[in-house]
């Protein structure tokens, strides 16, 4: 391993590349022209200080920053616990921003209690429902299933920026750069009832999707930037047919 690589990984390291991210967020922030949208709903709902689950997609965590204009003590990041997931975190409470470690690959159960938490207390969580590692813009159980458990709506928020260069990364990470012009399009709270069974918390999944989609399309259209289509549908699990026979194929 090359030295550059060690330090990197090294506490001292990652310290400094959190702060050398988090001094890059803010000279973006602060230099950026915001213009956000939103539904008079979602106003009266962070506004009025009541918890929420906050999704967006991986690729748009930069633009996220100027989404969120309330305190940031009030918004929780959830973030995957691996090495470049703890130095995201790090960056992040830099700004203010306190995080919950977990995802949907790892530590999930440890991460819904954690989100449970936070929203029980009045908090709002913020959550990536395609990450931490894909596939790209599609929704994964977890927002679902923690709005849900805690008895809160989810509500999908989407940005854009210009100028600003979209990553060759499996998300497409899109890299604001300083002295642009960005929007922030919120969209309608979405209600998960605490008794919706497995069908409903399906369809849940997919209107947040579809939602979240079609929030980013418009973002990107409004900063004349070509809208980044999402990742084809994963195939579905096989249906397990352990004591039943297999249906004969069909005759020549």
């Amino acid at each position: 391993m090359s030295l550059a690589k060690r330090f990197a990984r090294s506490d001292r390291g990652r310290r400094l590349l959190a702060g050398a991210i988090a001094l890059y967020i803010r000279l973006v922030h602060r230099t950026t022209r915001w213009e956000r949208e939103l539904p008079e709903a979602t106003r009266a709902l962070i506004e009025g200080g009541r918890p929420c689950v906050v999704a967006f997609w991986h690729g748009r965590m930069l633009v996220m920053r100027g989404a969120w204009t309330d305190r940031p003590e009030r918004l929780h990041v959830l973030i995957s616990g691996h090495r470049d997931g703890r130095l995201i975190s790090t960056a992040l409470e830099g700004l203010g921003f306190p995080s919950v470690s977990g995802s949907s690959r790892r530590g999930g159960a440890t991460a819904l209690r954690a989100m449970g938490r936070e929203l029980a207390q009045g908090a709002c969580v913020a959550i990536t429902p395609d990450g931490p590692k894909g596939p790209r813009m599609r929704v994964k159980p977890g927002a679902i299933k923690a709005a849900q458990l805690a008895g809160v709506p989810i509500v999908p928020v989407s940005g854009s920026a210009r100028p600003a260069r979209l990553l060759d990364s499996w998300d497409r990470f899109l890299l604001l750069r300083p002295f642009g012009r960005a929007r922030i399009v919120w969209g309608e709270p979405l209600a998960v009832p605490r008794r919706a069974g497995e069908a409903e918390l399906e369809a849940l999944a997919e209107e947040l999707e579809r939602r979240l989609i079609a929030l980013t399309e418009q973002a990107d259209r409004a900063c004349g930037q070509v809208p980044v289509a999402p990742d084809p549908r994963p195939a579905p699990r096989a249906t397990a047919t352990i004591g039943r026979r297999a249906p004969l194929a069909p005759a020549d």
